[in-house]
């Protein structure tokens, strides 16, 4: 029967009697693999029920682990000249530097990724122009879901952006997690220079003491002893408000810590506290770009042709 069965596939697709067996082998470790990989993911679901993110790590790690092992035996399978593993993946990666190279540089990206782990699967970080939460990892691209853009204040647009793992090592990116969970935002707040800025900062000191993420010393250490990769020391965590001149009146900046993705929250929570506090107080006016008429004869100066003549001994040109 079966070598009815081989004489058939002989004649009906031309194949001879070892490419058959290769064929069968190849079906047989697919088939394999397939179960092994269900029931892996079996396990993994059954382990971490609640737990989306170590699901999701572990069906990732499941996925890499069956393509390389049938990678390794299919080759060997099909490549009989070549003894050694080693041999086989140079020459394979030789042909594929070649012919694919943009491909082999997402590779390499992906083995960075995995390695030196400059981001993880619900980080949000800025990779050139686009930034977002990493929610997708995968041999060739990562996925984030889009923060920016049309926008404003880091909120989502809902759209995933699909970037190469080649990127990493052409454009610079930063993260808003890893290292210090927390960023410092500012907002600036201009009065007129005829308002009483003193009192304004002291409404400002209030405000942002008051409405600001309490940050726990404590808990900044313990959490950077966990990744000791980045030594980051700030002497002072304490909401403040800076003082300085501009053109149209008296800044003055609030600068505190906050959560990346609680930034709009907060902000709202403060210009709501601060339009109360100033609305309380009639010395005490925003100031904003205006057009003021000037008028000569209403502003008491003297006019050129009333103004007094200069001595002899002053040249005026």
């Amino acid at each position: 029967m079966i070598e009815t069965i081989e004489q058939y596939i002989l004649e009906m697709f031309n194949l001879s009697v070892p490419t058959q067996v290769r064929l069968a082998q190849t079906a047989v470790i697919l088939i394999v693999l397939i179960v092994l990989r269900l029931v892996a993911f079996h396990f993994a679901h059954n382990k971490f029920p609640n737990d989306p993110r170590q699901l999701y790590n572990w069906r990732k790690f499941i996925e890499y682990v069956t393509v390389v092992i049938g990678f390794v035996l299919i080759g060997q399978l099909w490549i009989e000249s070549v003894q050694s593993l080693v041999t086989y993946i140079g020459l394979l990666s030789a042909g594929l530097a070649i012919a694919l190279q943009d491909l082999i540089v997402s590779l390499a990206g992906w083995l960075f990724i995995m390695w030196r782990r400059p981001f993880v699967v619900g980080d949000r970080i800025q990779i050139g122009d686009h930034a977002g939460d990493v929610i997708d990892t995968r041999l060739f691209q990562f996925s984030l879901l889009e923060i920016g853009n049309w926008a404003d204040d880091d909120q989502s647009t809902g759209r995933i952006i699909h970037i190469p793992n080649g990127h990493v090592f052409t454009d610079v990116f930063a993260n808003y997690n890893q290292g210090f969970s927390y960023i410092w935002e500012e907002i600036p707040i201009m009065v007129t220079f005829e308002s009483d800025w003193e009192k304004a900062k002291s409404i400002l000191t209030r405000i942002v003491q008051q409405k600001a993420p309490h940050i726990n010393r404590g808990d900044i250490r313990r959490a950077q002893s966990k990744n000791p990769r980045f030594i980051i020391n700030y002497s002072n965590l304490t909401p403040t408000v800076y003082t300085s001149v501009a053109s149209s009146g008296v800044l003055l900046t609030l600068r505190y810590l906050v959560e990346p993705r609680q930034r709009r929250v907060v902000r709202e929570i403060m210009w709501e506290s601060i339009l109360r506090g100033f609305a309380a107080y009639d010395d005490i006016d925003f100031a904003y770009e205006t057009q003021r008429e000037y008028i000569h004869y209403k502003e008491n100066k003297p006019s050129k042709k009333t103004r007094p003549t200069p001595p002899d001994d002053i040249v005026v040109e």
